[in-house]
């Protein structure tokens, strides 16, 4: 499985809507076949960072989710509420070995 870390840091004013349209990209993005999970959690001492945690079943499957429809409306909705550019950290998971999430 590989694991995806995306760190995200909005603009103050575009808090509640990046928030909106992460949650709305997350509950598609769940239904995918490729994705055993998604977590989207906020900083708690400073509300405009967040971390994406994507947990895909295959080394292929990120492709396939950026071709989606949803990844791709969240993609251009949250572009303009980028404090600065969003980063990511790839990992394998090690335990447990059979996860699901």
């Amino acid at each position: 499985m590989l694991v995806v870390h995306v760190h995200v840091h909005v603009k103050p004013e575009c808090v509640e809507a990046f928030k909106q349209a992460t949650v709305a990209n997350a509950r598609e993005s769940i239904k995918e076949p490729g994705i055993a999970g998604f977590d989207c959690v906020q900083q708690q001492d400073d509300a405009a960072r967040f971390v994406l945690v994507e947990a895909y079943r295959t080394p292929q499957a990120p492709a396939v989710h950026k071709e989606t429809r949803h990844y791709q409306t969240w993609r251009d909705a949250v572009a303009p509420m980028m404090a600065e550019p969003r980063t990511s950290v790839k990992y394998a998971n090690l335990f447990p070995e059979d996860s699901a999430w």
